[in-house]
């Protein structure tokens, strides 16, 4: 696949809720990267990188809305701007924007990088 159609791929899935599916698109040796001193702050290979996913949703109790932008494709790369608006499990509410930056190799992300406002992360 092109850059352009696992952008629109990844797109169409998150906006459908199916985020499980869309690391389908991910790469075996993919790379994930949080913001430096987040959790899971450099997260190697997919089968990690699903862990990390599957702690994260095992962690929220209610989800309140969010909404995925359309990509912008440069090259191999492409951005999409995404909010996400949930309450967690320890009763504390997280309304977050963020933008992710993805790399497109070979049909497949071989990296993903977030970039947020990470005092969102310590109200």
């Amino acid at each position: 696949m092109s850059t352009q159609e696992v952008a629109d791929k990844l797109v169409a899935l998150c906006r459908e809720g199916k985020h499980a599916e869309a690391y389908e698109l991910y790469a075996k040796d993919a790379v994930s990267l949080e913001m430096p001193g987040m959790p899971n702050e450099v997260t190697e290979g997919l089968d990690n990188i699903l862990k990390g996913f599957q702690q994260w949703v095992e962690g929220i109790k209610e989800t309140h809305g969010g909404t995925v932008g359309d990509p912008v494709v440069a090259g191999n790369h492409f951005a999409v701007a995404m909010t996400s608006d949930a309450t967690f499990k320890d009763g504390t509410r997280m309304n977050m924007e963020e933008v992710a930056l993805y790399q497109v190799q070979d049909g497949k992300i071989k990296k993903v990088s977030f970039h947020y406002d990470t005092s969102a992360m310590c109200e």
